[in-house]
């Protein structure tokens, strides 16, 4: 059986992140997006930068990992995007199958 996945990545903006994500889900990449507004500090070019961004959660399927993350890396705006695979150790087995479901092509 298929494991469960949660990508994780920032984007400029819920505008940007909601076009990007919305062709992601129409390619059954994924299964479920979630969206939220976050603040973020981080190093970037030697400076400390302080930014508004949103935090995009995918939600997939081990099978599926790979090609999320490609789609992801090529679409995304950033120079270098924030793209991070969490195994999901524990989900329930309902909502599993129902991901898999909805990522079958």
């Amino acid at each position: 059986m298929q494991n469960g996945i949660i990508i994780l990545s920032t984007y400029p903006d819920e505008q940007t992140a909601v076009k990007i994500t919305k062709n992601i889900l129409e390619s059954k990449l994924t299964a479920c997006v979630n969206l939220t507004s976050i603040r973020s500090l981080y190093w970037w070019k030697d400076r400390i930068e302080d930014s508004n961004e949103c935090l995009v959660i995918f939600k997939s399927t081990s099978k599926k990992a790979r090609a999320l993350k490609e789609t992801i890396a090529k679409s995304h705006p950033y120079e270098v995007p924030e793209i991070i695979e969490i195994r999901m150790n524990s989900v329930n087995n309902s909502y599993l199958r129902w991901m898999i479901k909805s990522v079958l092509a």
